[in-house]
């Protein structure tokens, strides 16, 4: 295989990220699947570990791949260029520990992906500003911190308003 197929395959997230509708959603579906499968493939021991190591890997990789990404789909955050997504959900589940796997993974991903299309400063001045691989990743990295802030204030209200079946007890 060509070396920019492995690239356009890793940078996609096994092509995900070319999806013509919400690419970048897509990808961060990849992490909410990841997310999954650690919490119920692995040893508890080992989630939390599994979970930092495929983090540090794919922000390696949206480092390693943003040059060649930029020249190749033109642009400094390039649509199909989707580590940043995978990135910013994985970062959820690594600073969130609370609720069940369903309310984590689903009231997670929908925060984080609000969060990232909303940017809510300093989300949106590193999008407009940031440059190179840091630019990329950091305003997800951003909308993570702020998801799981929200996720804490849901496991606070939760129990509070009788939902807590529904939000995060």
């Amino acid at each position: 295989m060509k070396r920019d197929t492995w690239r356009i395959i890793l940078a996609s997230a096994f092509g995900l990220g070319l999806s013509p509708v919400a690419p970048g959603t897509c990808a961060a579906l990849l992490g909410v699947g990841i997310h999954v499968a650690f919490a119920l493939g692995a040893p508890p021991s080992l989630r939390q570990p599994l979970l930092i190591v495929c983090f540090i890997a794919v922000c390696v990789g949206n480092h390693l791949l943003t040059p060649w990404a930029q020249a190749y789909w033109g642009g400094k955050d390039p649509r199909h260029f989707v580590l940043d997504e995978i990135a910013g959900y994985l970062l959820v589940p690594i600073l969130f520990h609370h609720g069940q796997l369903w309310q984590v993974a689903l009231w997670g991903f929908l925060g984080f992906r609000a969060l990232d299309v909303i940017k809510p400063p300093p989300a949106r001045q590193i999008d407009r500003g940031g440059t190179g691989a840091w630019g990329i990743l950091m305003d997800d990295i951003v909308a993570a911190i702020y998801a799981v802030g929200c996720l804490y204030v849901l496991r606070w209200i939760g129990p509070r308003l009788g939902l807590e079946q529904w939000l995060i007890s």
